[in-house]
Parts: structure tokens; C-alpha cells; sequence
């Protein structure tokens, strides 16, 4: 009789196995797959969000394929290369789908900077990513991406390594991209920083799909208006946002744990 797959999910802990800073890092980073669920952005068991973990060693932590969201741990998190070799992971069937390090992979190779990388399947998010227009500087929240969002085009499944280098040039330096006939991406020097990007991307994508299902004429501010509200959106320039938001995010989280079946993130 052929052995059943070990597809369980209460994985132990093993905070006490590994450093302080990566426990950090892994309990940043589930809090983050929990809040990317609980706005809305997920889609089914698929897409990764990753992060660096702190050190020498050129690593980052992915998800496992076949876990939702909303059960991702500290714990279950795989620790991987960057060309996708696993260093470490939980005792289960689960695996690393490969499309996962083939768009973050080659971005957190390139992008030294970046701490976090958040890709996602939303309605809106696919629904501007099919747009020829792309993203539309018609609300305050799209304007801040006004000069600073990458394009790429559809290649297929993100299964070719051939990928990875347009990719990295398509994204440049700016830290959110969106795919086309795909979805959208977004990063950051710190796993908040990232989140709130993509929050902010979504929500642009949402109100630029309510907008033109109005059928109505679009207001689009001058260019120098665009220009300003675009600079004082960037980091550096006001605050580096998502860091002031994040505690109120995880205050968030711990509430609603309260009356979850599911483990807490932070196991």
C-alpha cells in the first residue's frame, strides 16, 4: 500500500534551533503572510511572499506550497538559496514551488537593499496588470507610483531562470512592478515597508477598477502636481511608511487570533 502523504500542519517550533534574528525575521514575516489574508490579496495556496534572513548566508525564508495564508507560522517557513536549493525545512510533503524563487530569488540577489519581497494574484491587481493604460494617476494613492513602477511583460508561468535578468531590469530600482497579464509586485528594505506598498498598490488598482466601470470621464491632476505628490510619497522624504502602521497591524492579527482555528502566527 503506497504511504500517504504527511500533508499535517502542526509543525514544531524551533525557535530555540536558530538565531535570535532569524526567529525575528520568521515571525515578521508570518505576521505579514496573515495580513496580506486578512486585506484580501490571497489567492488560494499560491504566490510567496519572502524576506532575507539576517547574516552571511544568502538566504531567504519562502512558504511551503499547499499552506493558505491564514496558517502560515514562524515555524513552517522553508529556508532556501537563491538559486532555490532548500537549507531548511519542516518534516512534510509540503515543498518550494519553483516559480516562488524564480521572481524573488533574482531580485533579492540583485536588490541588496531589499529586505522583502510580496508577489500577489488580486482581481484588481490582474485586472490593471491587462490594462494597456497600466496603472492610472487618477487618486492620491496611484499618484505616489507616479514614476516609480516597473513594468514587465508576460513570459508564461514564472518557471525560466531565463526570466530572472528581465525581471531585475524591469524593476530597476523602484520597488513595485507590475506584471503584466499577471498580477503585482512590490518590495522593500523591511518586511512593513513592503506590506504597506503592496496595501497601497492594491488599493490603487481597486479604485482605478471602481473608476472606470463608471464609465465617466477621469480627472488626472497636472504634471507638477503628479511630480509633487509622487516625491512626497517616496521613503525618505516624510517617513518610511508602513513602520509607524505595523504595530497597529499586529495588534490587528492578535485580536483576531482570539477566535481563529488556526495557530497563532507567531509559533
Amino acid at each position: 500500500m503506497d504511504k500517504l502523504p504527511n500533508y499535517r500542519t502542526d509543525f514544531r517550533s524551533i525557535r530555540d534551533e536558530i538565531s535570535p534574528d532569524e526567529w525575528r525575521a520568521r515571525v515578521e514575516l508570518a505576521a505579514c503572510y496573515r495580513l496580506v489574508d486578512a486585506y484580501g490579496m490571497t489567492d488560494l495556496t499560491y504566490n510567496h511572499i519572502t524576506a532575507r534572513v539576517p547574516g552571511p548566508g544568502h538566504h531567504i525564508l519562502i512558504n511551503l506550497y499547499g499552506l493558505l495564508y491564514k496558517e502560515i507560522t514562524a515555524s513552517s517557513l522553508a529556508k532556501i538559496d537563491l538559486d532555490g536549493n532548500v537549507i531548511w525545512k519542516p518534516d512534510t510533503d509540503y515543498y518550494v514551488n519553483k516559480a516562488g524563487y524564480v521572481i524573488h530569488g533574482c531580485i533579492h540577489r540583485a536588490r541588496p537593499d531589499v529586505r522583502a519581497v510580496i508577489h500577489t494574484h488580486t482581481p484588481a491587481g490582474m485586472a490593471v496588470a491587462a490594462m494597456q493604460c497600466g496603472l492610472l494617476p487618477i487618486s492620491q494613492t496611484s499618484i505616489r507610483f507616479e514614476g516609480h513602477l516597473g513594468y514587465h511583460d508576460y513570459e508564461g508561468p514564472a518557471v525560466d531562470l531565463g526570466e530572472q535578468a528581465r525581471l531585475v531590469r524591469d524593476l530597476g530600482m523602484h520597488n513595485a512592478m507590475i506584471l503584466r497579464s499577471h498580477g503585482l509586485l512590490t518590495c522593500g528594505p523591511s518586511i512593513p515597508e513592503a506590506f504597506n506598498t503592496m496595501y497601497q498598490l492594491e488599493l490603487a488598482c481597486r479604485t482605478q477598477v471602481d473608476a472606470m466601470a463608471a464609465r465617466t470621464e477621469l480627472v488626472v491632476p497636472s504634471k507638477e502636481t503628479l511630480e509633487k505628490t509622487a516625491h512626497l510619497y517616496q521613503p525618505g522624504t516624510r517617513r518610511p511608511y508602513g513602520v509607524l502602521e505595523w504595530p497597529a497591524m499586529l495588534r490587528l492579527l492578535e485580536a483576531e487570533q482570539k477566535n481563529s482555528a488556526f495557530p497563532p502566527y507567531w509559533n
